[in-house]
């Protein structure tokens, strides 16, 4: 079990070598997701303007692709154990759910069918569902921690196994929230004509979400 819990900690304090083009090393993954968090904030706090809207998601943009490179590494981690895996998943999790809104957020900004104000109030949706999946993510740093000795191994697990349930759970909220933004946009464009210029800014993968 020692060896597990150590294979577990491995996996939540993973370091990604730095890249030439980004000299930045994550050693934590809910720092990470924390900094995401606050950047994605500080869009619904300053959201007056259009412009400040973009200033402050650049900054989102910034935080999610500094630290692209750990959850890169993290995906070609093999071979963990199914507790260790999990743990993993989770983390992973988290980082999808960060690249769903940097991604569709960043295009939602570009449609012309939101309006300021909707931008605003779909961001603080999204910082919300990061906030609380970043939650989960370092109440699973604290149970896996060597000092919790006031759990037993089943208790460890048992946390471990609910959390990722719950990560899961909003990493599929967090898709869902995006594919229904997207489908308001579809529906003002299909009234105007003009349903290919959104297939064409959103893709087609999810459509029939939407």
């Amino acid at each position: 079990m020692k060896k597990l819990m150590f294979m577990v900690c491995a996996v939540l304090m993973l370091v990604a070598t730095p890249s030439a083009k980004a000299q930045w090393v994550v050693t934590d993954p809910t720092n990470l997701a924390q900094s995401i968090v606050n950047s994605a904030q500080e869009i619904v706090q300053t959201s007056s303007t259009v412009t400040n809207v973009i200033k402050n998601f650049k900054e989102v943009e910034k935080v999610y692709n500094q630290g692209k490179q750990y959850y890169d590494a993290l995906k070609a981690v093999n071979n963990l154990v199914k507790d260790a895996r999990k743990v993993q998943q989770t983390v992973l999790m988290v980082g999808d759910i960060s690249e769903i809104y940097v991604t569709n957020f960043g295009k939602m900004m570009n449609d012309p069918n939101f309006a300021p104000q909707e931008l605003a109030a779909i961001a603080n949706g999204y910082s919300q569902l990061l906030n609380e999946s970043t939650e989960l993510l370092k109440e699973l740093k604290q149970i896996i921690n060597a000092s919790s000795l006031s759990l037993n191994d089943k208790e460890r697990m048992d946390i471990i196994d609910r959390v990722y349930k719950e990560v899961k759970d909003y990493h599929n909220l967090v898709r869902y929230y995006t594919n229904k933004n997207i489908s308001i946009s579809f529906l003002r464009a299909k009234k105007q004509n003009d349903s290919q210029r959104v297939l064409q800014l959103y893709g087609t993968a999810n459509q029939k979400y939407w």
